[in-house]
């Protein structure tokens, strides 16, 4: 067995140290390049109407569901008063994963028999939607919706 000399646990004790800096310095690069980071431009700004559109979309009275099989992505809005399908000005629907944008996509839906439906290549795992449609009378409904895509 050789002798354990100063040198060689300074040597030890850099590598190792080395090792994990390099590691964590990948990470952070990963991070920061691969999730966008922004909800809100300003976060102030867009809490002072939170509580009334919040409201305003709670008037709606609208129930959002959705479902994903066989590469369609279908999505079925129904006014909980009357049970039928809810009318739509405009739908905007983005999706992608929850920690980077690089697999980001925004569908074009067709509504067919009251459900909006939009033909959508997804991979296995996690996916997130980001659902933004405005009523006929221009209130805007926001929700997000987890979508797990099994492989």
């Amino acid at each position: 067995m050789r002798e354990l000399t100063g040198g060689k646990v300074l040597a030890i004790t850099v590598a190792f140290f080395g090792v994990i800096i390099t590691v964590n310095l990948v990470m952070a690069t990963q991070a920061i390049r691969t999730f966008p980071g922004i909800e809100v431009k300003n976060s102030y700004v867009a809490s002072q109407t939170f509580d009334l559109e919040r409201k305003a979309q709670e008037a709606l009275g609208w129930t959002l569901t959705h479902d994903y099989t066989d590469g369609t992505l279908r999505l079925r809005f129904v006014d909980t008063a009357t049970e039928f399908p809810s009318e739509l000005d405009d739908l905007t629907v983005l999706v992608g994963r929850a920690t980077e944008s690089r697999d980001d996509q925004t569908p074009t839906f067709v509504r067919e028999a009251g459900v909006y439906v939009a033909p959508l290549e997804l991979t296995p795992g996690k996916w997130l939607l980001r659902v933004e449609a405005v009523a006929a009378d221009g209130t805007v409904f926001r929700q997000r919706l987890d979508l797990v895509v099994k492989g």
